[in-house]
């Protein structure tokens, strides 16, 4: 699909992961999102996860995150601009200097594809 949407997939039967497309129609380009740090919300998110109390790993992991944000993979193709999924500007200023990235997680079978540093994370 084109840029813009969502592209979600059940993985193991159990998980929906959540990407976000980033290219043109036929070129298969997303982002995993594999964490996030919660600040709004929280009480929708506790209660999606069956959690009574925020801890340090709410939201890392793919599967989390798509649970958390009441993501699920019957909305792959769903526009991000739209009223259901959606990103927006917060005006977050992030440094350079606090982007770190290092190998991607779980392709082995990419061979050495497998080892580009494609894998981001905030050091702070």
């Amino acid at each position: 699909m084109e840029g813009g949407v969502a592209y979600v997939y059940l993985c193991y039967g159990i998980h929906s992961l959540f990407n976000i497309v980033t290219n043109v129609r036929d070129v298969p380009h997303a982002v995993l999102i594999r964490g996030i740090k919660p600040v709004e919300g929280i009480e929708t998110m506790l209660m999606r996860s069956n959690k009574t109390k925020v801890n340090d790993r709410i939201g890392i992991g793919p599967g989390n995150v798509s649970k958390l944000l009441g993501i699920h993979f019957f909305q792959s193709g769903e526009s991000l601009n739209g009223k259901k999924i959606w990103l927006e500007d917060r005006g977050i200023k992030i440094q350079e200097s606090d982007i770190v990235s290092g190998p991607r997680v779980g392709v082995d079978y990419a061979g050495a594809d497998a080892l580009l540093p494609y894998r981001f994370r905030l050091s702070i």
